[in-house]
């Protein structure tokens, strides 16, 4: 069950449930779209891989299953994984 984190690892804006603009990768990275486009080239600087628009969890199912409420903040510093994978296509890396 994904975690619904509820901001922007990088920047820390504000990504609730039902936010458009929330990116995950496959181990629920959580990014906005403004990050990942424009700092991040859409390569996960966790783990290499690429993004995905994150779904939205039905609000009646938020009741049994509520979104992650702290935060996770680790602001991206230039890497291994952002460096060499830019340029390759996220089902290819």
């Amino acid at each position: 069950m994904l975690e619904i984190r509820q901001n922007c690892e990088n920047c820390e804006k504000n990504l609730p449930n039902d936010s458009n603009e929330a990116m995950i990768c496959s181990y629920e990275c959580t990014f906005c779209v403004e990050c990942v486009e424009n700092i991040l080239e859409n390569v996960c600087p966790n783990c290499g891989g690429g993004f995905e628009k994150r779904p939205t969890r039905p609000n009646e199912q938020l009741k049994n299953h509520p979104a992650r409420i702290d935060k996770v903040f680790k602001p991206v510093k230039m890497n291994k994984y952002l460096i060499t994978n830019k340029e390759i296509n996220p089902r290819k890396r």
